[in-house]
């Protein structure tokens, strides 16, 4: 079956759906979400969006604090770019309606890890579930949107599969969860906004759909990627056998959190002189530190010295989930360890959020635009999504719609069911035990070149196994996660010095030059 748009958006998180309701007003649009559209890594952020809006902060000082926590690996024309229009960014939020936190004057902003002044606004302890509710409810209101929810794409249509001259971008087939159809989408325009790819470690902060989709499936059409090495550990993932995934916000600390071992004693002094405020990457390590110099499966996050009033307010579902596993903020610490969070590499795009094939576009935690650097600053993400989804659907807008040369429907004539499926399910797992195992927090380089040769043999295992049978959800998230486990392991192993993310016991000291770690395919893959 072959549908026929404007505009293509993959992924239906704050970059897609914002992009979406730009466009909706002159283009017909499609949007496409693995599960439903209030299912996604932004619904999940608690801290919130940072941008300058006090008149004591200033724009040099957010530049200055989000290349300090990047590593100076930040690309300062594309920094600049994202928090010049950081404000405006916030204001069209407001004009749709999400109700961000109040108080005597004005909107409460909070301070997180890395910054010098207050200024992330939020909407308590869900900031990401009340924008995406917010847009979400627009959304479905919007008759120039099809919303395509439990669809999976499974790769782009461009001009070399059609055998044209031309590699431009000509839509995406994608598979119909529920029916097991695959569909045709054709569009002059497509935007990646699949987020990122989380899912790849054992343990992570982000939602069972963050594996990659857009990297890999850009990747495979021949876009170049960068910087895919600086994977970011969020420090405090609640550590609880019935806790699954569940971020403490990085404004804990901000508001005076602080993190113990379990005789009671502060650790964050001895490692960095802004103790808790440090940026995510340092106090990531020295909770790694300290679990593995101790033998301890977690270390302790203290804010019960809190008012218990100001914690209700501050971090209302923090407190209810915690209080649903028998810990009470406000009388004791939450265990707490690192997990994986934010994949601040991605697919290369420009200020308008374009990549190397014409008529594809990436935006969100799927792109690399240079503005996180080696260690994306907290509460930048969701800043990042609206500026970009702005500028992707500003340079759709300027262009002609165009026409659409014929799109063959997806070929399945020479593949059968599978006949074992529990081989997905091993692969899926022993991927993501090794990526933990020698990819994680702290690297060498025995440790890296083993995780390649078991992804080596993974992917040949996959790609037979994908070209032999019907595809299903399961296995094209596979196939996107063992490459984009291939793509962090290339980049790692290029990287000879230790910056942000990247921690490597063989190469301890950073450059003095800050560069970055570009792929190039030679050839896209067909089918």
């Amino acid at each position: 079956m072959a549908l026929r748009f404007d505009v293509l958006i993959i992924g239906s998180g704050l970059a897609g759906q914002a992009a979406a309701l730009r466009l909706a007003p002159t283009r017909k649009v499609a949007l496409i979400s693995k599960r439903t559209l209030d299912d996604s890594a932004s619904s999940w952020a608690q801290g919130g969006i940072a941008a300058v809006l006090d008149n004591r902060d200033t724009i040099e000082a957010h530049i200055r604090d989000t290349i300090t926590a990047g590593a100076f690996l930040n690309d300062p024309q594309a920094t600049r770019f994202v928090i010049e229009n950081g404000r405006r960014a916030v204001d069209w939020l407001i004009d749709q309606g999400v109700p961000f936190t109040r108080d005597e004057a004005g909107y409460h902003l909070t301070r997180e890890g890395g910054h010098s002044a207050r200024r992330v606004i939020h909407v308590a302890d869900a900031t990401g579930l009340a924008v995406q509710n917010t847009l979400t409810s627009k959304i479905r209101q919007q008759p120039n949107i099809t919303v395509l929810e439990h669809h999976i794409a499974i790769d782009l249509i461009t001009g070399d599969k059609l055998g044209l001259a031309s590699q431009r971008c000509h839509g995406v087939y994608a598979l119909d969860s529920v029916s097991g159809e695959v569909l045709t989408l054709g569009a002059r325009h497509t935007l990646i906004a699949t987020g990122g790819a989380g899912k790849v470690y054992l343990y992570t902060t982000n939602p069972d759909t963050s594996t990659g989709d857009g990297i890999a499936m850009a990747w495979r059409a021949g876009c170049r990627v960068a910087n895919m090495e600086f994977i970011q550990f969020h420090p405090t993932c609640l550590y609880h056998p019935q806790a699954k995934s569940f971020l403490i916000s990085e404004a804990v600390r901000g508001e005076g959190g602080l993190l113990r071992l379990p005789d009671g004693s502060r650790f964050m002094p001895a490692h960095d002189p802004r103790a808790e405020l440090a940026p995510r990457d340092v106090v990531a390590r020295a909770i790694d530190f300290e679990m593995k110099k101790r033998g301890l499966d977690c270390v302790y996050l203290d804010i019960s010295h809190k008012p218990a009033a100001f914690l209700a307010e501050h971090f209302p579902n923090i407190l209810a989930h915690c209080r649903e596993l028998g810990i009470d903020v406000t009388r004791q610490p939450i265990p707490v360890v690192p997990a994986a969070h934010y994949t601040c590499g991605g697919v290369i795009t420009d200020l308008r959020a374009r990549t190397d094939i014409a008529g594809l576009y990436v935006a969100g935690e799927a792109s690399w635009t240079g503005l996180h650097g080696a260690n994306r600053l907290a509460s930048n993400s969701l800043l990042e999504c609206l500026v970009f989804a702005e500028a992707a659907a500003r340079d759709i807008l300027a262009q002609p719609t165009g026409d659409l040369p014929e799109l063959p429907p997806w070929d399945a004539s020479r593949v059968s069911d599978p006949d074992e499926e529990i081989v997905i399910a091993h692969n899926w797992d022993e991927l993501r035990r090794f990526m933990w195992d020698y990819v994680g927090i702290v690297r060498t380089t025995k440790r890296l070149q083993r995780a390649q040769n078991r992804i080596r043999l993974l992917i040949r295992e996959i790609d037979d196994f994908y070209s032999q049978f019907r595809v299903s959800h399961d296995l094209i998230e596979l196939r996107n996660l063992v490459v984009t486990a291939d793509l962090i392991v290339r980049c790692a192993l290029r990287r000879h010095e230790s910056r942000g993310l990247h921690f490597s016991r063989n190469y301890p000291d950073t450059d003095a030059r800050a560069r970055n770690t570009v792929l190039k395919r030679r050839q896209p893959t067909a089918r």
